[in-house]
């Protein structure tokens, strides 16, 4: 017990109902038998922890053991951060902090995963702890009918929509084979099949059970709300998920959905480089509003950077700045080679670039340029060119999508 009367400990199996009820409340919910059910689904409770005051649970937080794809190098460790949450009435308490130091500085003492990742919340919280915003994304809304520029190529299979047992293999072996060379896609053991494929009434919000259309090459998980006017009918499609191989089977099944019957408006979420737009005949059919995802923290400043691999060869050192995991404070001297491969040391040698543990986080899988870091005064050059060298380095072919909250 600690001198305010709060103890952090492990939780156990146990503890599922009474976490569960409270993480509902955190988040302004009323705690159900649906909700504890999707809790249980991803708990892994040697990696939770609780904050207690007495017998009361008033924060948690957990990782799931998770792999990302990383530039150039496929999937690597992930300590995927989630239901972090403080009871209403026990705020401002330090109970965060708590949780998150017990978290990195577990991570970093037993030499697991060197990199975590978490959707935020709030985007405030998080920069304290160290994470660095890595991934956006972007919400759209499409005109339904809304036609593709001449030249577009579609496959010649037929689309076919199929029930939950018979989609789930087709899209496992889809995601399966697209997932490991999309930067920032996570693995999915089956613990995290169920849980994106879990259905509550809560989570429909007015539309459909989830649906599945599928090809050989490409699937969609998607919703549908009916609705009608004076006009006629004007339903919703809601995208949940769409992961193509072919250039041709992404192109057929948008078709697909944009000429589903009785709907007007298509939403989907999307990567930054999402190619659906360059289909369209007139791209304002479309309309986007930007949004962060995932935000990335490096545990280990030396074994994360060596995870991945890099566009062009440098040497560069860069001076680290790390006040909430100390041990990645210092000079780091990263050295890549022409394959991209990495070696990284701790030297003391002056430094060519200058930033925080948050702004390596950033760049990390390539979403956010460091010259973007550099405009802002986040990184500061102290070797003429180091900005240069650095954002050709950690550049990808891609923007980093992750759409998978978690």
């Amino acid at each position: 017990m600690s001198d305010d009367g709060l103890t952090l400990r492990t939780l156990t199996t146990d503890d599922l109902s009474t976490f569960a009820d409270m993480l509902a409340r955190a988040f302004n919910l009323d705690p159900t038998d649906a909700l504890k059910r999707r809790e249980e689904l991803v708990f892994e409770p040697e990696r939770w922890h609780g904050v207690f005051e007495g017998d009361e649970i008033i924060g948690t937080g957990g990782v799931l053991t998770r792999r990302i794809t990383v530039p150039g190098g496929g999937q690597t460790p992930l300590a995927a951060v989630t239901s972090v949450g403080v009871a209403p009435g026990h705020r401002r308490r330090g109970v965060l902090t708590r949780i998150m130091r017990a978290q990195l500085h577990g991570l970093h003492e037993d030499a697991r995963e060197p990199v975590a990742a978490l959707w935020a919340s709030e985007s405030v919280i998080y920069p304290r702890f160290g994470y660095g915003l890595g991934a956006q994304f972007y919400r759209a809304t499409i005109q339904a009918k809304a036609g593709f520029r001449p030249g577009v190529e579609l496959g010649s299979e037929r689309v076919r929509e199929v029930g939950l047992d018979q989609a789930i293999p087709l899209i496992r072996s889809i995601y399966e084979k697209e997932a490991p060379h999309r930067v920032g896609a996570l693995d999915r053991p089956d613990t995290a099949w169920e849980f994106v494929l879990d259905d509550p009434e809560y989570r429909r919000r007015e539309f459909t059970a989830l649906k599945f259309a599928v090809l050989p090459d490409a699937y969609a998980i998607y919703r549908v709300k009916s609705d009608w006017n004076e006009q006629g009918p004007c339903g919703t499609l809601r995208v949940i998920e769409l992961v193509a191989t072919t250039p041709q089977a992404y192109a057929t099944l948008y078709r697909y959905l944009l000429d589903y019957d009785l709907t007007t408006t298509i939403e989907l979420n999307a990567a930054l480089d999402e190619p659906l737009i360059h289909l369209l005949a007139d791209p304002r059919k479309m309309t986007r509003s930007a949004g962060d995802s995932l935000w990335v923290r490096l545990v280990d400043v030396d074994r994360a950077l060596v995870t991945r691999r890099y566009g062009v060869p440098v040497d560069l050192v860069f001076g680290v700045r790390d006040a909430f995991c100390p041990w990645n404070t210092g000079n780091w001297r990263l050295v890549t080679d022409a394959a991209g491969n990495a070696e990284v040391t701790r030297v003391e040698d002056a430094p060519d670039l200058e930033l925080d543990v948050i702004d390596l986080g950033a760049v990390f899988l390539g979403g956010t340029r460091p010259s973007t870091l550099a405009a802002a005064g986040r990184i500061k050059e102290r070797t003429a060119g180091a900005v240069s060298r650095a954002t050709a380095a950690f550049a990808t072919d891609r923007e980093p999508s992750c759409l998978e909250s978690f």
